[in-house]
């Protein structure tokens, strides 16, 4: 039989979607199951490692069920997974502890430790400064949980572990792929290995680390128990997968040096790509991801609540006087509050935000908050959207600069859009007037799916150059929106003044933060 399809499979935070593909890029089914969260305690946040498994067992099973294809004709599959938090399993590959959420941060005293000692060391090497992922969170179950430290065998990523049941692995093959590593606090990038030296200092046993592989290796076959659950052939290649902003990204087509890649969604992530490592050690803003195509870079920094920031505008002061609630999705709104936004002219007549509603990111920065500066009696309803807008594309462009000075002669061609954001044509204009790249949005709204479907069909042969496979099926959708120079020349100014303001919040806030006892 002619083996004709590849699944590819996000394992996501809140959800896990699994796609059954052709080899020739069209979708054939997806499904979409929720994950699981626990809060168990306050600022406590943890997940199942077994629930990834089983929503991907559900979705993967449904999508092979409802479509109509024999099992037997799909060539390969692969996983990509949330990145940041990190899961453990025993010598027999079962979970030795929950799995602790990017989103748990209970593991900050130990961030504060990696950076106070070993800040610089762990930027270089990693690509990475110390913030809320493996290191730290490591740290925290070796010092806080010492009986359940010493159980665990491995370290692993969800995409790791879904994969390893499915294809019966033992605690000694466990594996990460290098997409990966920038998030351990104790990798050396670079070189894709552990860095000895950091697990040294930081006093943390390299053989609780998995082994470091390229994403396209097949590291097992689907096992006939796994057959079972998941509706899949027994002895179907199982590749090992990657990260899920790497999948995204070689969904989207984001394959040569000087594309950038705009995912405007819940999050606003900015994500460069480049063939030299950065490693942002004065600014703590950027951080450095291997892409799945060998010797590519995606430095990118993210606004944890930047789009979010848009939803919670219209729902606490557009639409209240409705007594109304809108789903996110609703386009015609957002529409509206775009053609109003339009109508005031670039720089919202002085009106400045802050979008960190929740605290900044990227640099680190958990005491700041939002703020409006400068509104005065003229302001209307729309400037204050406006300024929403402009500054995620001002905080963009910060981004963009600590690039252009880590690599100056980087010449940047495109902007590709994807998530619901990149459907306001407002908002990309603004952004490529601002950063003076031209944007681009994408056909179609699935990418990380499709990427872990690529990586598959690597492992199998089916595609020897993912570069090009991924070029040709990202397909933009419409023109490409260009930057107005005259437009430019009244932002460049204005992105120079955000850039002060934010330093002057950033250390307003954290006074105010310390004066109160925190």
């Amino acid at each position: 039989m002619t083996k004709n399809y590849l699944i590819g499979v996000d394992l996501g935070t809140s959800a896990t979607k699994a796609a059954l593909y052709q080899t020739d890029g069209t979708l054939v089914f997806e499904v979409g199951a929720e994950v699981p969260i626990y809060y168990p305690q306050p600022g406590v946040v943890e997940q199942e490692n077994d629930d990834f498994y089983q929503t991907a067992a559900h979705t993967i099973s449904t999508c092979i069920r409802e479509s109509g294809v024999d099992p037997a004709a799909i060539s390969a599959i692969a996983f990509d997974s949330q990145m940041a938090g990190v899961g453990s399993i025993d010598e027999e590959f079962e979970p030795a502890t929950r799995f602790d959420s990017w989103l748990d941060m209970r593991c900050q005293p130990y961030i504060e430790y990696m950076e106070k000692y070993h800040g610089d060391l762990v930027t270089r090497l990693t690509g990475c400064a110390p913030t809320c992922d493996h290191g730290p969170k490591i740290l925290w179950w070796k010092e806080e949980r010492p009986k359940d430290y010493a159980r665990v065998a491995k370290f692993v990523m969800p995409s790791g572990y879904v994969a390893g049941k499915m294809a019966g692995l033992k605690a000694e093959d466990a594996f990460i792929d290098y997409t990966f590593i920038h998030f351990s606090g104790l990798s050396d990038a670079q070189n894709g290995t552990w860095s000895q030296e950091l697990c040294n200092l930081c006093d943390v046993n390299v053989d609780k680390l998995p082994q470091i592989v390229e994403p396209w290796r097949i590291v097992g076959e689907v096992t006939d128990e796994a057959a079972g659950d998941f509706g899949l052939a027994a002895g179907t290649p199982v590749a090992a997968g990657c990260g899920d902003t790497a999948a995204n990204a070689l969904g989207a087509g984001i394959v040569k040096a000087g594309m950038v890649f705009d995912v405007a969604g819940t999050a606003s992530v900015l994500a460069g790509c480049t063939d030299t490592f950065v490693a942002d050690v004065k600014n703590r803003a950027l951080l450095t991801m291997r892409s799945v195509i060998p010797g590519l870079w995606h430095p990118l920094a993210y606004i944890a609540g930047g789009g979010q920031a848009l939803r919670w505008y219209r729902d606490a002061f557009y639409n209240s006087h409705l007594g109304q609630s809108f789903p996110l999705g609703d386009d015609d709104l957002y529409q509206q509050m775009g053609q109003m936004a339009e109508s005031v002219s670039p720089g919202s007549d002085g009106l400045f935000f802050s979008p960190h509603l929740g605290g900044r990111i990227c640099p680190a920065t958990p005491e700041m908050r939002g703020a409006w500066i400068g509104f005065s009696w003229g302001h209307t309803q729309a400037h204050f959207f406006r300024s929403i807008l402009e500054s995620i594309a001002y905080e963009y462009a910060y981004y963009l600069s600590i690039l252009r000075d880590a690599i100056p002669n980087l010449e940047l061609t495109e902007t590709r859009a994807v998530g619901g954001g990149a459907r306001s044509l407002i908002w990309n204009q603004i952004k490529a007037d601002v950063l003076g790249v031209p944007y681009q949005r994408l056909g179609g709204s699935e990418f990380g799916t499709w990427g872990a479907a690529l990586v598959a069909g690597k492992a199998v042969g089916i595609f020897s150059d993912l570069a090009e496979i991924s070029s040709r099926h990202a397909q933009p959708a419409g023109d490409p929106i260009t930057p107005s120079i005259e437009k430019q020349a009244i932002y460049r100014p204005l992105v120079e003044k955000y850039i002060r303001l934010q330093q002057t919040l950033r250390d307003t806030f954290i006074k105010m933060d310390q004066s109160s006892g925190h």
